[in-house]
C-alpha cells in the first residue's frame, strides 16, 4: 500500500495536486448541507454525509451516542459507492474547519488502514480563497471494487472503559467541546450540559489559528505534551459530544508527530443518557 501522507494538505500543495488522481471529499455536515454542496462544492468533489454515509444513527442516542460508528461492511460499501479504493489519495474538506465531519472520515479511514488520506488546511474557504476551482451541482464518478476491511486499526474506548478511566488518575479524558458546554452553563444538542468526571476540557478551537488553519506541528506537540505529560497513549481517551468533533483533536495530534488516542465514539451524547455520574453546573 501506498506511503503515509501527512495528514494535513495546505492549499498551495492542493492547487498542485489539482490533476492528479485524487478523490476530493466534502464532509459538510449539519442544516441544509447537502443543499450547499449542491450550491457550490470544491470541483469534483462528492458529497458524503455524515449521518448516512459515516455513522449508523440509532433511534435512541443513549445506545452508542448520536453518531455511532457503521458497521465494517457498511463502510466498505461507502467507500465503493464513493469510487475509494486502497490506493485511492483522498483529500477531505468542510466548512468549520474540520470540525464538521472532515476529520471524522479522516479518523475512519486512517483506522481501517488506509495510508493517503488528508485534510484541507482552512478547510472549504481556504481552498476557494486560495483559487481551487468551484462547481455546482452533483458529481458523477465511476465506483470502486468492495473495499476489503478487516477491522477498526486505531483504538477506541467504549462506556464501560470510560467509567473506570474517570476514576483512574492515571488516565486522561479529554472533551473537545467548548468551555461553557464543559462547564454545564449551556447545552445546544444533548439533554443535559455538564461533564464526565475527572476530564480535562481541552476545546478543539485552541488547536487553530485565528484564520482556521491548525497550528504548526511543533506548537501542537509542545501543547499536548505539556497536556498529557508522562501518561501513556494507550491511556488518553478524546471526546466531545458524538464522536465526530473529538476526531479534530485525533488528527492535531497525528499532525504533531504524537500517537493518535482512543476515541470515545458515544461521548457526551452517550455518557449523559446513561444514568452515569456528571459534573453539571449545579455540582460543581
Amino acid at each position: 500500500m501506498s506511503e503515509q501522507v501527512s495528514p494535513i494538505i495546505n492549499t498551495e500543495d492542493l492547487i498542485a495536486s489539482q490533476k492528479s488522481d485524487i478523490v476530493i471529499v466534502d464532509a459538510r455536515a449539519g442544516i441544509n448541507a447537502k443543499e450547499n454542496y449542491t450550491a457550490s462544492h470544491l470541483q469534483n468533489a462528492r458529497y458524503v454525509d455524515l449521518n448516512l454515509d459515516l455513522a449508523t444513527v440509532p433511534t435512541d442516542a443513549a445506545n452508542g451516542g448520536r453518531h455511532p460508528l457503521p458497521s465494517l461492511s457498511k463502510f466498505s460499501e461507502v467507500l465503493s459507492k464513493f469510487g475509494i479504493s486502497p490506493s485511492s489519495h483522498v483529500i477531505i474538506y468542510d466548512d468549520k474547519n474540520s470540525s464538521n465531519a472532515a476529520a471524522r472520515f479522516w479518523w475512519m479511514l486512517r483506522a481501517i488502514g488506509h495510508k493517503k488520506v488528508q485534510v484541507i488546511n482552512g478547510g472549504l474557504q481556504a481552498a476557494v480563497k486560495a483559487g481551487f476551482p468551484v462547481s455546482s451541482g452533483i458529481e458523477t464518478f465511476a465506483e470502486a471494487a468492495l473495499y476489503p476491511i478487516s477491522n477498526w486499526e486505531l483504538s477506541q474506548a467504549d462506556i464501560t472503559e470510560i467509567d473506570k478511566a474517570s476514576k483512574n488518575q492515571d488516565t486522561i479524558i479529554i472533551d473537545v467541546r467548548d468551555k461553557d458546554r464543559f462547564d454545564g452553563l449551556t447545552e445546544p444538542i444533548d439533554l443535559i450540559a455538564g461533564h464526565i468526571p475527572g476530564a480535562t476540557n481541552v476545546p478543539f478551537t485552541s488547536n487553530l489559528n485565528e484564520d482556521g488553519t491548525y497550528f504548526s506541528p511543533e506548537v501542537l506537540k509542545a501543547k499536548y505534551q505539556d497536556i498529557l505529560g508522562n501518561t501513556k497513549p494507550e491511556n488518553v481517551i478524546v471526546h466531545c459530544g458524538s464522536g465526530v468533533t473529538a476526531c479534530h483533536t485525533l488528527l492535531a495530534m497525528d499532525y504533531a508527530g504524537l500517537p493518535i488516542p482512543k476515541l470515545y465514539v458515544g461521548s457526551w451524547s452517550e455518557w449523559s443518557r446513561n444514568n452515569r455520574p456528571m459534573i453539571t453546573a449545579e455540582t460543581k
